[in-house]
Order: structure tokens, then C-alpha cells, then sequence
């Protein structure tokens, strides 16, 4: 369950938020089961939050810090999280459907059996990802950057990888179909 004075300090805007961040650099934030959906939290320093179970369908996180964040299980359905650093973040199980992560940095994040179908992964950086067992069926990965990505039992299914680096990542058994596309 959130810390409820993390959530009312949030709730006051990302400006003071961040602002407590810089002053409280020693907490965590609790986060945990908060339901943040469609909130405007562009640009908000979330690093290192406990964000597990947490609901954000439809919430802009453009441009945030979630590096290290905890995201175990999260709802993030449709919200937009293009350009965010998610760099070594915890995302497994977490929903992200229809998300839109294009030119996010999800560079040794781990991302087990999330679902990232139907997501904008453009221009993503996934280096040294943990994608085993992801649904990536019918996402956007063109010009992606997958170097080095665990990609073992993920369900590719109609994915765009065009244009996507593939370099070094472990792919073996991985799950595609005919219809997937590398142009």
C-alpha cells in the first residue's frame, strides 16, 4: 500500500515533487498500489520508487526518471512513457499495452513476461534487456537497439524489426511467426 505522504506530496505536482526529491534524496518513495491513472506526471523523478501494482493507465510519464523503479505487476496500459529512463527498472509482469515507449531507455531493464503488445518501442533502447517471455506481438521496434538483449521464449508475433539491432542478443527458442517483420 502507498505511503500516503508520498502520494500528497505528488498529487501537489511534479515541480514540488521534485523538488522534495532533491531534498529527501535518501528516501525511496512508496508508491506501491497507487492508482495514477491519466495523471500528467511528465518529467517527474521517479528513480528507485516502489511503484509495485501500481495503476497508470493512460498517465504521460514522458521524459521521467524511473530508473531503478520497482514496476512488478503495474498497470500501464496505453500511457505514454516516450523518452523516459527506465535504465535497470523492474517491469516484470507489468502491462504495457498499447504503451508508447519510443525513445525510452530500457537498457538492462528487466521486462519477464511483461506485455508490451501492440507498444511504440521505436528508436527503444532494450541493451542488455531481460525480455525472456515478453508478448511483443504486433509491437513497433523499428530501429530499436536490442544488443545484447535476452529475447529467449519472447512472443514476437507480427513485430516490426525493421531497421532494429539485434546484435549479440540471445534469441534461442525464441517464439516467431511468419508474420513478423524484419524488412
Amino acid at each position: 500500500m502507498a505511503n500516503q505522504e508520498h502520494l500528497d506530496i505528488l498529487n501537489q505536482g511534479v515541480e514540488v515533487w521534485n523538488r522534495w526529491r532533491q531534498e529527501h534524496t535518501d528516501v525511496e518513495p512508496d508508491l506501491s498500489e497507487a492508482d495514477l491513472s491519466d495523471a500528467n506526471l511528465s518529467g517527474a523523478d521517479l528513480h528507485a520508487a516502489n511503484l509495485i501494482f501500481a495503476t497508470h493507465n493512460g498517465v504521460n510519464l514522458s521524459g521521467t526518471n524511473l530508473s531503478k523503479a520497482d514496476l512488478y505487476g503495474a498497470d500501464l496500459g496505453d500511457a505514454d512513457l516516450s523518452g523516459t529512463n527506465l535504465h535497470r527498472a523492474f517491469l516484470s509482469d507489468a502491462g504495457l499495452r498499447e504503451a508508447n515507449l519510443s525513445r525510452a531507455d530500457l537498457s538492462r531493464a528487466y521486462l519477464g513476461d511483461a506485455d508490451l503488445s501492440e507498444a511504440n518501442l521505436s528508436l527503444t533502447n532494450f541493451s542488455f534487456a531481460n525480455l525472456s517471455f515478453a508478448d511483443l506481438s504486433r509491437a513497433d521496434l523499428s530501429d530499436a537497439y536490442l544488443r545484447g538483449a535476452d529475447l529467449r521464449g519472447t512472443y514476437l508475433s507480427r513485430a516490426d524489426l525493421s531497421r532494429a539491432y539485434l546484435g549479440e542478443a540471445d534469441s534461442t527458442p525464441t517464439k516467431f511467426k511468419s508474420s513478423c517483420s524484419t524488412k
